[in-house]
């Protein structure tokens, strides 16, 4: 069994990943744990990634999805490869800091906290401020999150309140503490866990799979948690906010139409359960 099965998912992205393994490869130089790293290719290597990998990083697997299968099914076709203590995502957008140990210092973490189910890092924009990561089962946050897809929070403070409240941006970010959930960018999930609640649902295309799963984990009894003290660079292009309305975006942006999608399935799916697992 290896103790961290850690994911890519490639689409059109070749220059993402391979930057991406850059930082990756070196972070775990001398690591003493046993990680595998995958690329799963959604795009048919379209891009030439399969190519560049056998160039740069041959030591890294590459996995074909067989089509554009969405976010969550293609990371889990690369999770049921190899059997693993720990489950990873990273976004082809991400970049480790150098000499940060960070992949280390989260299976370190987790193996000293048996009963938490997932964690995800402190994420910084690529300028090093913050961009936040953890979130708030807060109905009316989550209901008129396709608002803010579209940044309206940005045009109506009424908007903008509940979307703060979505963010949890009334506390200090420099806290480790449990909260609802963490941004699918970076997650690192618990195979006890994983057993029970299992990987994302992936009747979501893309979009609200990293709230889905978390909250599974919270209806297990396995805890998410906000690493603050681990952090990691996300270059995070809201592409689905790209066409500012909300009848332009719906019908001229493509992104924007799956968020909804997958917007409404997860309200369908959780209809009449408001809880709150953190504070």
């Amino acid at each position: 069994m290896k103790d961290v099965n850690l994911v890519f998912l490639n689409f059109l992205s070749k220059d993402d990943i391979i930057r991406a393994l850059a930082s990756v490869t070196k972070d775990i130089e001398n690591c003493p744990y046993d990680i595998k790293i995958i690329v799963a290719d959604n795009s048919l290597n379209k891009d030439g990634v399969k190519d560049a990998l056998v160039e740069k990083y041959p030591n890294i697997e590459y996995f074909s999805c067989g089509d554009n299968v969405g976010f969550g099914r293609g990371l889990n076709m690369a999770f049921a490869l190899y059997e693993a203590r720990y489950y990873m995502t990273l976004n082809p957008d991400t970049v480790i800091p150098e000499n940060s140990h960070t992949i280390e210092r989260m299976v370190k973490y987790m193996d000293e906290h048996p009963k938490i189910g997932m964690i995800g890092p402190k994420i910084l924009n690529m300028d090093g401020s913050l961009q936040y990561s953890c979130y708030r089962f807060d109905f009316p946050s989550i209901a008129i999150k396709p608002l803010k897809q579209i940044n309206f929070d940005k045009k109506y403070n009424w908007i903008k309140k509940y979307s703060d409240r979505l963010l949890m941006k009334d506390f200090d970010h420099n806290e480790i503490r449990p909260v609802d959930w963490v941004m699918g960018s970076v997650m690192m999930a618990r195979k006890e866990a994983t057993d029970q609640v299992g990987f994302f649902d992936d009747r979501y295309f893309m979009y609200m799979e990293d709230s889905d799963w978390c909250r599974r984990m919270w209806e297990k009894g396995w805890p998410v948690y906000y690493l603050a003290d681990v952090q990691i660079f996300h270059a995070h292009a809201r592409d689905s906010a790209k066409v500012p309305g909300i009848i332009k975006a719906f019908f001229k942006n493509k992104l924007a139409r799956i968020h909804f999608v997958s917007w409404l399935k997860y309200m369908w799916k959780w209809k009449g359960n408001n809880k709150y697992y953190s504070v």
